[in-house]
């Protein structure tokens, strides 16, 4: 198992990229390799059991530029034996029937080509109409959800609280897969 955990992530304003360096300096692991998608081939998402995916979603429901021009490779993406976490940045009450809808569309395509996905955020304390990272039923998103937009001064501590989450789930997985689970 390769012990090393792949960051990749699109940015077209620079948030994205910001959010995924905090997230590298707040979880304190040596073990990261960061990667932007524009840049990123089917070999970089084969070398890692573990991902964590960031993007933003734009206008109405809209992948990052970046992800759009990856998604067709990306759906061809065998994820067995793969754990994933996904961040992913929106704007609730500007575009609240899309919000973070990248996050759902990734996080479908990871489950359809059979990897887990850790890192489920509650729905709570969000003010959206719909979302296609919702999980239907359980007050889940898919990941982490941050409104950069509307709700900055909430940013850090939910990024230190999903990072909390993120361990202890993926040392849950590292077990299971160490005794065969």
């Amino acid at each position: 198992m390769n012990n090393k955990i792949g960051i990749i992530y699109g940015s077209d304003t620079g948030m994205t990229e910001e959010i995924t360096h905090n997230i590298v300096d707040e979880w304190n692991v040596s073990n990261v390799e960061v990667i932007e998608v524009s840049n990123a081939s089917l070999s970089d998402f084969e070398k890692f059991d573990f991902l964590i995916l960031g993007l933003s979603t734009w206008y109405d429901g809209d992948l990052q530029s970046d992800w759009e021009s990856y998604f067709d490779e990306f759906k061809t993406i065998d994820f067995s034996n793969k754990t994933v976490a996904i961040f992913g940045l929106g704007d609730q009450y500007g575009y609240g029937e899309y919000f973070i809808d990248g996050v759902g569309m990734l996080a479908k395509v990871v489950i359809a080509n059979g990897g887990e996905i850790i890192g489920k955020w509650s729905t709570k304390g969000y003010d959206f109409t719909e979302s296609k990272a919702e999980i239907i039923g359980e007050n889940l998103f898919y990941g982490l959800a941050i409104d950069e937009d509307n709700e900055p001064e909430l940013t850090q501590n939910r990024i230190n609280n999903w990072l909390a989450i993120l361990q202890e789930e993926y040392n849950n997985v590292t077990v299971e897969l160490a005794l065969g689970g």
